[in-house]
């Protein structure tokens, strides 16, 4: 299987970001987003998906987050849709559960080339450290459309905030692990992703 890696950046009149992905690397991590508590969940994706991951981003913070956040998941997005390229070779589906505590989270995924999101996560608080929790949405919302991925989150059961999300992400890298490993079974017959798959 060929290096898996990208570098994409995203420039806009709220943001700008470059993100850089090695989707076979150790979870080595880097952030600079100005949004610490998403700093600490990309962290899990890289740690749990054993992705390299290094996210540069400069945004609208003095207005709030929400630019930031979804130009994130969109410039992620684009970058798994270009490692991952033809998908040849990958299991192609993935899933997890993680508990933390009394929180637990389920994370489905298909590397299925049409953006799907089903996102049922009942937080208990609005906000943790200074994070808009409803900008969660909006960050899967950005990244499965430009990885182009059926992505199924459910959080279910869980009283605290922070363990609700922390459960969330690491399930969610873990899927992309399973997801992404090379299946030696698949080799040179990936199905199309089109039609009814």
């Amino acid at each position: 299987m060929a290096d898996r890696k990208a570098t994409i950046s995203r420039n806009t009149l709220e943001t700008q970001i470059t993100v850089s992905i090695n989707l076979d690397g150790t979870g080595e991590a880097k952030f600079d987003t100005g949004v610490p508590f998403l700093d600490h969940m990309m962290d899990q994706i890289a740690r749990h998906g054993l992705i390299d991951l290094d996210i540069q981003a400069k945004g609208d913070l003095h207005i709030d987050a929400h630019h930031t956040v979804e130009d994130i998941g969109i410039t992620l997005g684009q970058a798994f849709n270009e490692a991952v390229g033809d998908k040849k070779g990958i299991v192609r589906y993935g899933h997890s559960y993680v508990p933390l505590d009394e929180a637990l989270s389920r994370v489905v995924i298909d590397f299925s080339g049409r953006p799907g999101l089903e996102w049922h996560v009942p937080f208990t608080r609005g906000s943790v450290g200074g994070f808009d929790v409803d900008l969660f949405i909006e960050f899967f919302q950005g990244f499965i459309n430009h990885a182009k991925v059926t992505l199924h989150v459910d959080n279910l059961r869980g009283k605290n905030t922070h363990h609700q999300a922390e459960t969330v992400f690491k399930a969610f890298g873990r899927a992309l692990r399973m997801a992404l490993t090379a299946d030696k079974r698949m080799e040179g017959v990936m199905p199309s992703t089109k039609g009814t798959l």
